[in-house]
């Protein structure tokens, strides 16, 4: 364990994939699309492989089948229009947090630190999709990736919530589930945790010196074991 995970004085959370499990949602939104445009539906596991980059670049790569490509500028901005409206009004359908994810968020919080969301989801939705959860009011500070003019993997949004936070970026944690998390954090100076659960392959970015978590957890419950001050462990 990191020594400097004992001065941990915030925790920013990626959306998506760590959270919550929102595949089912997006997948559905993505069918519902495709369909409007007369196009063949993509299986759900193809969707969730294209998440993680906001919603402007999920629909390219839904349109493509492409991660890399892009579609014709007036096919995406149909698909897009058609993607939003559905996904606006079916954020929540399928979509639940994970395991543990409340109980280690009502953990953290009883330690009196500051929690934050930091997703490349379109804030609007961001929001809209944790209020409901549920999961809203654990957070000081809910930014996506419409809220900053740069988006993760730039560290941008992870410095501005720090400096919102009132704190250094070197005590926030940044917990998340893919490569965007993980050079965020590291760009922006913050411990990089990964989950084991999300979208992500954590043990292909765990070969990477770029890619490489500072911590592995498989549950958010994880995160309070290691930061409860040591006299509460001692006591145990």
């Amino acid at each position: 364990m990191n020594a400097a995970i004992e001065h941990v004085q915030a925790v920013a959370f990626d959306l998506d994939g760590t959270l919550c499990d929102s595949v089912p949602d997006l997948a559905a939104a993505a069918e519902a699309m495709l369909e409007q445009l007369g196009m063949k539906p993509l299986p759900a596991k193809v969707v969730e492989s294209y998440v993680g980059d906001g919603i402007g670049k999920l629909v390219h790569r839904v349109l493509t089948n492409d991660r890399d490509r892009e579609a014709d500028s007036e096919l995406w901005e149909k698909g897009f229009v058609s993607y939003m409206k559905y996904y606006r009004d079916h954020l929540s359908v399928f979509t639940r947090p994970y395991p543990e994810t409340e109980a280690g968020l009502a953990l953290l919080k009883s330690l009196g630190i500051p929690l934050a969301v930091v997703t490349n989801k379109n804030e609007i939705l961001a929001v809209e999709l944790l209020k409901q959860l549920g999961l809203a009011d654990y957070f000081s500070l809910i930014l996506g990736g419409d809220s900053l003019p740069e988006k993760k993997p730039s560290p941008l949004p992870l410095r501005h919530a720090a400096e919102v936070l009132g704190i250094d970026a070197a005590n926030m944690l940044m917990v998340g589930d893919s490569r965007n998390d993980i050079i965020a954090a590291k760009a922006a100076g913050c411990l990089s945790v990964g989950v084991t659960f999300g979208y992500g392959d954590m043990t292909l970015l765990s070969q990477d010196k770029a890619t490489k978590p500072d911590w592995l957890i498989g549950s958010l419950p994880e995160i309070y074991e290691n930061l409860r001050p040591q006299k509460n462990k001692d006591e145990e």
